[in-house]
């Protein structure tokens, strides 16, 4: 069994992040970058199915310059079988259907039996790359999922639904799922893993490699950042004193105050 799994170095702010480049982008220094949670449990999915199969591989896959390195070498080092990062300098800002155009572009050659992706990434929240690379790929997908069995190429899933409904399915591989966190428990990478994984395979290609230029992953993007800026600030909370009736009657007047506001 093969399996693919996207995933993305998500970026945090630390307390002294800045705007730059006319509020277009984030100072590198203001930013420190990790793998995104969502894509921690689709690997150990994807490394849990290949461990009970007996045999196959896992494979890492992710768009993103050298930033992005670390987060394949920790994916390496917790069990993938080999990584390959894809950048172009024509990547720089792209949206998540341009990414999932080259994601797409290069799945394919792979021919994998399942392909897993986070539902979201935790910097952006899209929750849109996922699906879009099933549709670049004519693939079947279940998204949002939050169990998963195979069974002689049959998949049976259990997927997320809004009010904690949950929706069982059961759909032919190849396909692709977005794997919703909680569904295990990811494993931690031992030290001796972690000096192993920069021996393992990890390819580094660009635009060309997987077919594609910079005017058609252009063209499958569906919108351009405009504008960054810093949340404003309110004018702070108000804190309410006195015995537990007089709260209760204070937050009583705010609810009809705002409700008739």
């Amino acid at each position: 069994m093969k399996v693919v799994v996207a995933v993305k170095a998500v970026a945090a702010l630390d307390d002294e992040a800045e705007l730059v480049d006319g509020d277009t982008a984030v100072d590198p220094d203001g930013l420190e970058w990790d793998l995104n949670e969502w894509d921690a449990f689709s690997l150990e999915e994807a490394l849990m199915l290949r461990d009970a199969a007996g045999d196959g591989e896992v494979v890492a896959l992710t768009v993103g310059d050298e930033e992005a390195q670390d987060s394949l070498l920790a994916c390496l080092a917790k069990g993938a079988d080999r990584a390959v990062r894809i950048w172009d300098d024509a990547l720089e800002g792209a949206d998540p259907l341009a990414v999932a155009r080259v994601l797409a572009a290069a799945i394919e050659p792979e021919a994998p039996d399942l392909v897993l992706c986070g539902v979201q990434s935790s910097d952006a929240v899209n929750g849109a790359t996922g699906v879009a690379v099933a549709a670049h790929l004519g693939l079947p997908h279940v998204a949002v999922v939050k169990r998963l069995e195979l069974e002689a190429g049959v998949a049976t899933v259990e997927r997320e639904l809004e009010g904690g409904l949950v929706e069982v399915l059961r759909i032919r591989l190849p396909a692709l799922m977005t794997i919703q966190t909680g569904i295990n428990e990811p494993r931690y990478a031992t030290l001796r893993a972690i000096k192993q994984a920069r021996d393992k395979p990890l390819s580094e290609l660009g635009l060309d490699d997987v077919g594609l230029d910079a005017a058609r992953v252009g063209a499958a993007a569906g919108a351009r950042l405009r504008r960054l800026r810093h949340p404003e600030k309110g004018e702070g909370a108000e804190m309410l004193d006195g015995s537990p009736e007089d709260v209760a009657a204070r937050i009583a007047d705010i609810v009809k105050e705002r409700m008739s506001a």
